[in-house]
C-alpha cells in the first residue's frame, strides 16, 4: 500500500511534465494538509472520543504542515497520542517540504533521482546549478535527524526526571522536532495549563537555550549548512552565507536588546524576573519570533512597541531554503543594500566586492511589496470583521503569514470566517511565498523586442 501510494505520488507530482515546480510545491502541501485534517477529525485523535470537527482539524493540519504553530485547541488537552503523532509527522514533512518527500520516495523505491527531481531541488534550495544538489539534500536529511536527535537528548535530561521515561522521551522528541522545524507546537498544557507553551520554563536556561539553538539552526537554511560544513572557514564562505549569518546575528542581537529594555519593568512579562532571567527571556523572545512560535513571556502582555517590533521581526523571518517562513533574511539584506546604494548615489548594488544582479534586486522589491500589501490589507480585514484593535490583528496576521505561531490570545475566539482566513494566510505564507520565489528563479527572461523612449518621473 505504501509503495503504491509513493509510486503514485512520484508519477503525479514529479513525472508529470505538465506540472512545474510551483505546482509541485502547492500540490504536495495541499495533499499533506488534507490527509492530516481528515486524520485529525477521526474520533481516535481526540481525547474525549468525539471528532474535533473538520474546521479544527483543517486549521491544526494547516498550522502543522506550514510549521506555524497557531492553534484553536491546546495540543496536549485535545489530541491523543495518535493525534499528536499525526501533528508531529506533518511538522516534519512541512518543515523539510516536498524536497524530503521526493528524496524519501526515490530512496524507498530504490530509484535514481532523475533530472526533473533535481531541477525541483535546485529551485527549492535557490541554487544556480545541479552540481551536488543530491548530496546537499542527503546531507540536509542526515543533518536534520542528527540535530533533532541531539536536541531530544538534551531536553530529555530535564523532561525524563519531570515526566517519567515514556512521556519524557516523547516530549523530548516532539519539542525537538517542533523547535528545529520552527513549528512552535508544544505538549506542556497538561503541566502548566492549556495554551501555556513554554512559559513554565522561563527560568530554565537548559530548555530555552536548547530550543533557541534548534530554532536558530533550523532557520539558517540547508545551503548555509552545506557551506559551513564544506568550507569550515569564514573567509571561504560564500557571500550569501556571510550575508545570512551577519543579518541573522544582527537581528537576534537587536531584538534581544530591544525586548530587554522595553519589557524590563513590564509586570505582565519580565517585570518580576531577576536580571539574568530577563536577559534569557529577551534572547528567547528575539529568537522565537524568527518563525518558531514558542511563547515564554505571554504575547498578550507585551507593550504596544514590543508588539510592533515583534510584527517586524516576524515578517522578516528566517533564511531561504530553511524551515522558516517570512520574507527571508537575504531578501531583506538585498533591500538594505539597495537602500545603501541609492543613498550613496551608486547604480550598482554590491556586497563585499560582489555585485548583486538588478533582476535579484527587482525580485526582492517585488516580493517585499506583495507581502507588505497582503499583510496590511489582511490586518484591516481581520480588525474590521472582528472589531478588535488593529495592532493585535496585525500581530496575528504577521504570525500566520510568516508561519510563526505566536498569538496575543485572540485566535481561538475568532469567528469561523476569520479562522478560515488565517488558514489561507498560513498556506500562502508557507507555500505561496516559496512558490513565488521559485517562479522568479525558474522563469526565463527574454530580451525586450521593443525599446520604448524613456520618461522622467518626479520622485519624492
Amino acid at each position: 500500500m505504501i509503495r503504491t501510494l509513493a509510486r503514485w505520488s512520484r508519477n503525479v507530482f514529479i513525472r508529470n511534465r505538465h506540472l512545474n515546480a510551483t505546482r509541485v510545491v502547492a500540490g504536495s502541501f495541499a495533499i499533506i494538509i488534507l490527509v492530516g485534517a481528515l486524520l485529525l477529525t477521526l474520533p481516535v485523535a481526540s481525547r474525549d472520543g468525539e471528532s474535533a470537527g473538520f474546521l479544527t482539524g483543517l486549521f491544526t493540519a494547516t498550522s502543522a504542515t506550514c510549521v506555524t504553530g497557531l492553534i484553536l485547541v491546546d495540543t496536549w488537552s485535545q489530541w491523543t497520542l495518535f493525534g499528536q503523532a499525526v501533528i508531529l509527522a506533518m511538522i516534519q514533512l512541512g518543515g523539510l517540504g516536498f524536497m524530503t518527500v521526493i528524496t524519501v520516495v526515490s530512496f524507498a523505491l530504490h530509484r535514481r533521482i532523475g533530472l526533473s527531481e533535481r531541477l525541483i531541488m535546485v529551485s527549492t534550495l535557490n541554487l544556480n546549478d545541479l552540481d551536488g544538489v543530491v548530496r546537499m539534500v542527503r546531507h540536509a536529511l542526515i543533518g536534520t535527524f542528527s540535530i533533532e536527535g541531539i536536541g531530544a537528548l538534551i531536553l530529555a535530561t530535564r523532561f525524563i526526571p519531570e515526566f517519567g521515561w515514556v512521556r519524557g522521551i516523547w516530549y523530548s522528541i516532539f519539542h525537538s522536532i517542533s523547535a528545529f522545524c520552527n513549528a512552535g507546537f508544544d505538549l506542556l498544557g497538561g503541566r502548566f495549563g492549556p495554551f501555556s507553551s513554554v512559559a513554565g520554563y522561563s527560568n530554565s536556561p537548559l530548555v530555552l537555550c536548547t530550543l533557541a539553538a534548534l530554532i536558530g539552526i533550523g532557520g539558517l537554511g540547508f545551503f548555509v549548512w552545506e557551506d559551513i560544513i564544506t568550507k569550515r572557514s569564514w573567509r571561504r564562505l560564500s557571500a550569501y552565507s556571510k550575508m545570512v549569518l551577519l543579518i541573522t546575528a544582527g537581528l537576534i542581537l537587536l531584538g534581544t536588546l530591544f525586548f530587554f529594555v522595553e519589557e524590563f519593568s513590564n509586570p505582565a512579562t519580565m517585570g518580576d524576573m531577576p536580571v539574568w532571567q530577563k536577559a534569557l527571556n529577551a534572547l528567547f523572545q528575539s529568537v522565537t519570533l524568527r518563525t518558531a512560535g514558542f511563547d515564554a513571556l505571554g504575547q498578550g502582555g507585551l507593550s504596544e512597541s514590543s508588539k510592533a517590533m515583534s510584527v517586524l521581526l516576524m515578517l522578516i523571518g528566517g533564511s531561504s531554503g530553511s524551515t522558516a517562513g517570512g520574507l527571508k533574511t537575504a531578501t531583506v539584506g538585498v533591500l538594505l543594500l539597495a537602500l545603501r546604494s541609492g543613498l550613496a548615489g551608486r547604480e550598482q548594488v554590491t556586497f563585499r566586492g560582489r555585485a548583486i544582479p538588478f533582476t535579484r534586486v527587482l525580485n526582492a522589491m517585488t516580493l517585499a511589496l506583495v507581502v507588505i500589501f497582503v499583510f496590511l490589507t489582511s490586518a484591516m480585514v481581520l480588525s474590521t470583521v472582528e472589531g478588535l484593535p488593529y495592532l493585535n490583528c496585525a500581530f496575528e496576521i504577521a504570525s500566520a503569514m510568516a508561519t510563526v505561531g505566536l498569538t496575543t490570545g485572540i485566535t481561538p475566539d475568532l469567528s469561523p470566517f476569520s479562522q478560515g482566513f488565517l488558514i489561507l494566510l498560513m498556506y500562502l505564507g508557507r507555500v505561496g511565498i516559496l512558490s513565488f520565489s521559485i517562479a522568479f528563479l525558474t522563469r526565463g527572461r527574454s530580451p525586450a523586442k521593443i525599446r520604448y523612449p524613456e520618461m522622467n518621473v518626479m520622485i519624492g
